[in-house]
């Protein structure tokens, strides 16, 4: 097996999830509340591990760790439970939102999932271009993914020099 192999006959090819040709819809975002799954199953566990340390004191196999890592699954089953939030608005509606209150004809756009302050409730930030070519009007807006409501906005100019 000592072929030589030439450049010409090496190709690269895309995943089969990535080749756009295979591509059927809409992407369907996740929803955040998927976190309360983990969250359910961290205080279970937790649950188990209090009833175990409790239980089984005076065995040799059990001692302050069980009760520890008992205290760190429960805590993380709080953070999940709370930060499962149940999104609403989905990219489209997210885009839609910040075009009505965008004041300008939408081109091109973009849609981007991010989670914000200590209980990560989801947002979406949108960036807006303008119709015109090239376009002479931008904006970025954050749009709050369970209620639907224009948290921040920010629309200007286009400052970028399309001409060179």
């Amino acid at each position: 097996m000592n072929e030589e192999v030439v450049d010409e006959e090496v190709t690269d090819e895309l995943p089969e999830d990535l080749d756009v040709h295979g591509f059927v819809g809409p992407y369907d975002f996740p929803d955040n509340s998927r976190r309360r799954i983990p969250g359910f199953l961290y205080l279970f566990i937790s649950v188990a591990l209090f009833l175990i340390a409790s239980f089984f004191d005076s065995s040799p196999f059990i001692n302050w760790g069980y009760v520890a890592a008992g205290v760190v699954l429960f805590l993380m089953a709080i953070f999940h439970l709370q930060a499962g939030w149940k999104l609403s608005i989905d990219e489209t509606g997210a885009l839609l939102e910040a075009t009505k209150s965008a004041g300008f004809p939408v081109g091109h756009a973009s849609a981007q999932m991010v989670w914000r302050g200590l209980r990560s409730r989801p947002t979406w930030r949108i960036l807006l271009y303008s119709n015109d070519s090239p376009p002479s009007h931008r904006g970025l807006f954050l749009v709050d993914a369970v209620d639907g409501s224009v948290l921040e906005s920010n629309v200007e100019a286009n400052p970028e020099d399309w001409e060179k």
